[in-house]
């Protein structure tokens, strides 16, 4: 039986280590912080970036984050060897 790279990719995303589980918490609180507070919307292609990344010690505060474009959030690997 085949499996769809979706699913794939889905089923990846949750056999991490515990360190990348509590990264992925911490993105998904800080998007329901900005729905909460009317920033953002599902299925408006927004996407919420932390200034300072979660891997280099940024905090969850809401100081410490900011509403984007998803290409704007995902652009910066334009040019970066392995993208």
């Amino acid at each position: 039986m085949k499996t769809s790279k979706k699913k794939l990719e889905y089923m990846a995303e949750y056999q991490k280590s515990p360190e990348e589980i509590k990264k992925r918490e911490a993105r998904n609180r800080a998007r329901y912080q900005a729905e909460k507070a009317g920033k953002v919307h599902k299925g408006d292609g927004k996407e919420v970036d932390h200034i300072k990344r979660l891997a280099k010690g940024g905090s969850e505060d809401a100081s410490n984050t900011r509403v984007v474009s998803a290409a704007k959030n995902r652009g910066w690997r334009k040019g970066k060897s392995g993208y």
